[in-house]
């Protein structure tokens, strides 16, 4: 599963689901030269603050970090 697929999965909320919202982190942990974390996509203070979101903040979030995955992928080459 790539970073794509693991963040699609987590942002999707589950029928009667209780769990909070679980970390997009998947401990490749570096900040690129943007300030995102080359594993997460998520920016300092989003890592920083997670704990501290609601779950539709977090979902807010993981929708942004899915959309710079997105772009991320659009500059690889193969």
């Amino acid at each position: 599963m790539n970073h794509k697929e693991s963040l699609s999965q987590a942002i999707q909320p589950k029928a009667n689901e209780t769990k909070a919202t679980p970390s997009p982190c998947v401990s490749l942990c570096a900040l690129n030269d943007e300030g995102f974390c080359i594993g997460c996509y998520r920016d300092g203070n989003e890592i920083r603050l997670w704990n501290t979101y609601s779950d539709n903040q977090k979902r807010q979030v993981l929708n942004s970090c899915q959309r710079r995955a997105s772009l991320d992928q659009a500059f690889i080459t193969l």
